[in-house]
């Protein structure tokens, strides 16, 4: 039976497309990360609806694949995607129906005036807690205000 058809690899294309310019992603920021502080099958069902809320609000979201063992692996895995804010709930925060946002650019801008490894984990730059109900909300005036210091 004779057929015709093509393959493409759209990772390569895509990094062709951006070597050359050609993407236009010009002032496009990275997702929200949702990070992943619990395995266990409700924890896990929260950060995809958390993540799923997003999305349905048109905020470019997802929930972290890797392994969550180490959390300052999902950060950095952040900082590589361009994320401008990550997302963050343990089982504490999920007692309480809090999630910790934590503003990834206002935290690097912090991060530099801080002199100690110690003062930073105090202070927590950038971070702040919402109600899980509010979280969509906050954090699209976050990305608002992101945009705004941006410009």
């Amino acid at each position: 039976m004779p057929a015709t058809g093509f393959s493409i690899g759209v990772s390569r294309l895509m990094s062709a497309l951006k070597n050359l310019g050609k993407l236009g992603t010009a002032g496009l920021s990275g997702p929200v990360v949702v990070c992943v502080m619990d395995r266990d099958v409700e924890s896990l069902a929260r950060y995809q609806g958390m993540t799923q809320r997003l999305r349905n609000a048109g905020i470019r979201a997802e929930m972290y694949q890797g392994n969550p063992k180490k959390f300052g692996n999902q950060l950095k895995y952040a900082d590589r995607r361009g994320s401008p804010i990550a997302i963050i709930q343990g089982s504490e925060e999920r007692d309480k129906a809090i999630v910790q946002v934590k503003d990834l650019i206002e935290g690097r801008r912090q991060a530099d005036a801080i002199e100690s490894n110690e003062a930073w984990r105090e202070e927590r730059p950038g971070q702040f807690e919402v109600a899980e109900a509010d979280l969509v909300a906050e954090v699209a005036a976050l990305l608002e205000r992101q945009k705004g210091g941006a410009a």
